[in-house]
């Protein structure tokens, strides 16, 4: 009989927590939270549901988890097409859209409504969901406002104003609603939101960097 190594331990392992993830994700999408359960999740990935409890102790750690791990997925897509956008108020463009796309693939539930379904504690881990984000976020906004394409202001209050809205628009979006209508909603959003912070463009919708505030004039005696 052929000697199992700890190295393919590991890679079941870790093939079956990417099971229970996915699994968790598709019901997540096709039905919500609410009443979703262990059994459901083991029964689509495929496992028995003892073995969901070998990697996750309840639901809340579930939903935690999943939300942690398509949080290192979103940000480095996030990040690699950032590298490749070259104005910032055009990075804050796909950084919109990026997050829309995802709230609405994924259908997690909007921050204050986590508090609902998770312990405290559970909560508490999701502040490093919520932080990888906004520092994506304000490091874009940080960016526009020093070359000049966005007033100075507090970017941290911002980058919650901007979070909020994004959260308002996925919560409308319908499953009926043609692409047509869904990509009109995601083009009126980037510009509420770009236009909102104070961007300008010309007349080609280029970002352009705002005028200088001249400085008050002084007496000198």
């Amino acid at each position: 009989m052929p000697r199992i190594s700890a190295s393919s331990n590991a890679a079941q392992r870790e093939r079956t927590q990417r099971a229970i993830l996915t699994a968790f994700g598709q019901l997540l999408y096709t039905q919500g939270l609410t009443d979703l359960t262990m059994t459901q999740v083991a029964k689509t990935a495929g496992v028995g549901r003892t073995a969901v409890y070998n990697y996750f102790a309840d639901m809340g750690e579930l939903l935690v988890a999943y939300a942690l791990d398509e949080t290192e997925r979103f940000v480095a897509d996030l990040e690699r097409d950032l590298a490749e956008t070259e104005n910032p108020i055009d990075q804050l463009g796909t950084y919109v859209r990026a997050q829309l796309e995802d709230m609405s693939r994924r259908h997690l539930p909007p921050g204050e409504a986590m508090k609902t379904v998770l312990a405290p504690e559970d909560f508490a881990k999701l502040g490093k969901h919520v932080g990888k984000l906004r520092g994506v976020l304000v490091g874009i906004l940080e960016r526009a406002m020093s070359e000049g394409y966005l007033p100075r202001t507090d970017p941290a209050q911002l980058t919650q104003l901007v979070h909020g809205s994004l959260a308002s628009t996925a919560d409308r979006s319908h499953g009926a609603e043609s692409t047509r209508a869904q990509d009109a909603r995601m083009d009126a959003t980037v510009l509420f939101i770009q236009r909102g912070l104070g961007a300008q463009f010309d007349r080609n919708f280029r970002p352009v960097q705002l005028p200088s505030t001249r400085p008050a004039l002084s007496v000198v005696s």
